[in-house]
């Protein structure tokens, strides 16, 4: 079924890279959704009406706020798709992120109160009068509400999309919080005067707001700023040190404007004795073949470094080991060499990761200690850096 209308109403379906066809799978995630709930409600509120059970009542009534949840998908994916304008000039792909906080939101509030009522009905316990019409119609919820979260899984995982995450959880807790009321249900026609629904839903209310929270951190974090993944930054390396005359790469910088909307910048080390031109060529072919191949947007700034000077790499060298003898965690680049009458400057960056249980003066002095070690006259000018990836 899921093939099947994603081949009706997707068009291009395999280019999950474009923002039109991340936005189609969004709207169709979110109309199905709707779509589902009304229905549910409908029937709920029908045998709610008929068999005058609150219970069934409500949760046709949480059914419908559902479908509000997926109209909000819908609009959210519709922004997101919008193309970039002067305003945005990186497009408007993080509306994605804000869809799924809402969602999270709404994970969250029905978590509460799920346990609020479960608290009363601890509190002030009720016989549950058995209805067989009932139980079908909420076996029937059940069965819905998992397809549409195997749907919506479905689709998720094709693009990627913290959104739609975020609905699956979603439905996955109104299956939990319904079974409650089914199991209750089933036990109250075996043993009508057993109580355990109340405690039924206190321990279905801790999942809900566990997976409320769960979406709330990672989407928090994305809309923040977080590292890219370290599959995404090892693969972005190896193919811009594959190309010829890249000797290194430092301070790689990857913008999250969106889920598949990356932009970045890095610094490329090429040898300072080739023509300039040539090197301006190979970084345009960089650029171009890394959005080509990975849809990152790359800015490369041209570093030109001695690599062919044997006094230079010997210095160098001396550096990378005293550096090293550190913390094998710490890297430097930038390398460069200034000699003068009494003393020869080296000249280099480091790079320090994040919670280094050295303080920025302590770890230069210490540096500065191992190179003067090799030589009196080594003199070290130093910039201290950390790594955004």
């Amino acid at each position: 079924m899921t093939d099947l209308l994603v081949k009706i109403f997707i068009k291009d379906k395999d280019n999950i890279a474009s923002p039109q066809v991340r936005g189609r799978y969004g709207i169709l995630s979110g109309c199905v959704g709707i779509a589902v709930n009304v229905l549910l409600f409908i029937a709920k509120f029908l045998v709610g009406t008929v068999t005058n059970s609150i219970a069934i009542t409500a949760d046709a009534v949480n059914n419908l706020s559902d479908a509000g949840s997926c109209a909000v998908t819908v609009f959210g994916f519709y922004m997101s798709g919008k193309p970039a304008d002067e305003e945005h000039p990186f497009g408007h792909g993080r509306i994605e992120y804000i869809t799924a906080m809402i969602v999270s939101f709404i994970v969250l509030f029905m978590g509460f109160e799920l346990g609020s009522q479960s608290i009363d009905k601890i509190r002030n316990p009720e016989d549950v009068t058995f209805n067989l019409v009932g139980a079908i119609v909420i076996g029937m919820s059940i069965f819905g509400k998992l397809w549409l979260a195997l749907f919506n899984r479905k689709l998720g995982k094709k693009i990627n999309s913290p959104a739609m995450s975020a609905v699956v959880a979603d439905s996955l807790s109104d299956i939990a919080a319904t079974s409650v009321t089914l199991i209750a249900l089933i036990l109250s026609h075996f043993f009508p005067s057993l109580h355990i629904d109340g405690w039924l839903g206190i321990i279905v209310a801790c999942f809900v707001l566990k997976a409320g929270y769960g979406i709330f951190k990672e989407t928090l974090g994305a809309l923040i700023g977080e590292s890219p993944t370290k599959e995404t930054v090892q693969e972005l390396e190896e193919k811009i040190m594959s190309y010829e005359h890249v000797t290194g790469i430092h301070d790689l910088i990857l913008h999250n404007y969106g889920p598949g909307r990356f932009f970045g910048s890095v610094h490329v080390e090429m040898p300072s004795d080739i023509d300039v031109m040539i090197s301006h060529d190979i970084i345009d072919n960089i650029e171009r073949d890394i959005y080509k191949e990975m849809g990152i947007q790359l800015v490369i700034h041209y570093d030109p470094i001695e690599v062919n000077n044997e006094r230079v790499n010997e210095l160098r060298i001396i550096a990378i080991n005293a550096v090293r003898r550190i913390s094998d965690k710490l890297s430097i680049h930038d390398f460069r060499v200034v000699d003068g009458p009494s003393h020869t400057n080296l000249i280099f960056d480091v790079v320090v990761p994040h919670k280094f249980p050295m303080n920025q003066d302590d770890l230069m002095a210490e540096i500065s200690s191992e190179i003067g070690k090799i030589d009196p006259k080594f003199f070290t000018v130093m910039n201290i850096e950390h790594a955004f990836v």
